[in-house]
């Protein structure tokens, strides 16, 4: 399931690695992309129960998830 999430908060390179880092540490997450210019994270999710363990993996690390889309 391929899903899209709005990220608030993004300034910068260091910003970007963090959720990624972040993200990939969700088992059941690939082909992570976040683009610091639209400020999304896209990426294909194993079962719809990960959406949410993902948006909070994300707030965790102090950034605002404001959308997300399937």
């Amino acid at each position: 399931m391929a899903i899209s999430m709005q990220i608030d908060g993004m300034h910068c390179g260091g910003c970007v690695r963090s959720v990624e880092k972040a993200a990939i540490s969700v088992e059941g997450i690939s082909n992570l992309s976040v683009d610091l210019e639209s400020g999304k994270l896209t990426a294909d999710v194993a079962g719809p129960e990960l959406v949410e363990t993902l948006k909070r993996v994300i707030e965790d690390c102090g950034f605002d998830v404001t959308g997300v889309t399937a």
